[in-house]
């Protein structure tokens, strides 16, 4: 059995839960669902969730933390939320927000506008985006399809990279042919 699926999901006050062949939260923030996969059952004990096996067979091990994971996802998007910020470095590379549209200016010869999907929203600050939402994946997912449109440059770094994140530069020919190998 797995050990993250052993692990009880607690439920804070303002989040219900409803299992059926569904796993339903509905909390202060919105409402999430995820189908529950055979063989794996979810039950409801005081305010907990417990997710446990039917049948012991590989494919259930591995659904079976899986699946406490994504519900607790789920329990913790509804209450808190998920966020998730990128950083622009580079001359004249700029981020606006044009209605629901964050539109980029990232060394292209055209803007780049990036529609925000239901249940994301953006926001701008100086060089820094934000992705914000109740769902996980969905806001991982917005911000890596941000990135992609000018991952960093390995010279120089310029592009979009997630805040924290190290980028190694590589030497130029400069360096290269500095340390005297002639």
């Amino acid at each position: 059995m797995s050990r993250i699926g052993k692990k009880p999901i607690e439920l804070p006050e303002n989040v219900q839960a409803e299992i059926g062949q569904k796993v339903s939260v509905k909390g202060p923030l919105g409402t999430l669902s995820f189908k529950i996969p055979k063989d794996i059952k979810v039950e409801t004990l005081d305010k907990q969730l417990n997710v446990r096996t039917q049948r012991d067979t590989e494919q259930t091990r591995a659904l079976h933390g899986l699946t406490r994971s994504l519900i607790a996802n789920m329990v913790e998007g509804v209450s808190k939320g998920f966020e998730k910020s990128l950083e622009l470095s580079g001359i004249g590379f700029r981020a606006n927000l044009s209605g629901e549209k964050l539109v980029l200016t990232i060394g292209y010869s055209h803007p780049v506008e990036i529609e925000a999907p239901e249940g994301i929203k953006f926001s701008v600050s100086e060089n820094k985006i934000t992705v914000s939402g109740i769902d996980k994946s969905l806001v991982g997912k917005v911000a890596s399809e941000i990135r992609s449109k000018r991952p960093p440059d390995a010279y120089k770094g310029k592009g979009i990279r997630y805040v924290g994140e190290l980028v190694k530069l590589k030497p130029g020919k400069a360096a290269k042919t500095a340390t005297g190998t002639a």
